[in-house]
């Protein structure tokens, strides 16, 4: 039985999940996450342990990123709001911490047509893939790819 360790990570604007804009970002919360893994994964989401960290600074995610590499932390699934679009320190932690990593977005970036600016991804050439547009739910999915690459590359 694979058991993984999997770090759910938001960046800035994301600490009010559920509370901030609804009409964009719905009205569920970081709490619901754990239901909705066992729904879509059943049985299997007892072997995943989830962490979760929030900062509005990009020093403060980069900081526990390391500190995801020294606790020996399997996956990723990170939402770095707006500095996914910005943050190449972002994207050269991940590159070099080596970790299995999803990105999600609450919203579609690819649909915000009045700001192209969010419509690209800083962090993605680093990421196993992208989930964007399906709410909270983006990250019980984001949780199942890594759990499924972890899984994967251990047999």
């Amino acid at each position: 039985m694979v058991h993984c360790n999997i770090l759910l990570l938001n960046g800035p604007n994301l600490g009010h999940i559920g509370k901030r804009q609804p009409e964009i970002y719905g009205s569920q919360t970081m709490d619901d996450v754990p239901v909705l893994l066992d729904k879509i994964m059943g049985k299997a989401a007892e072997r995943i342990m989830l962490s979760r960290f929030q900062s509005n600074s990009e020093g403060g995610l980069i900081d526990r990123l390391e500190q995801a590499k020294e606790e020996g932390i399997d996956g990723i699934v990170f939402n770095a709001g707006a500095y996914t679009h910005t943050s190449l320190a972002i994207a050269d932690c991940l590159a070099w911490i080596d970790i299995p990593c999803v990105e999600v977005h609450i919203s579609n970036i690819w649909a915000r047509t009045d700001q192209p600016l969010r419509q690209r991804s800083l962090m993605g050439e680093q990421c196993i893939g992208v989930i964007a547009g399906f709410g909270i739910l983006g990250y019980a999915l984001g949780v199942q790819a890594v759990y499924e690459r972890l899984t994967e590359d251990k047999k």
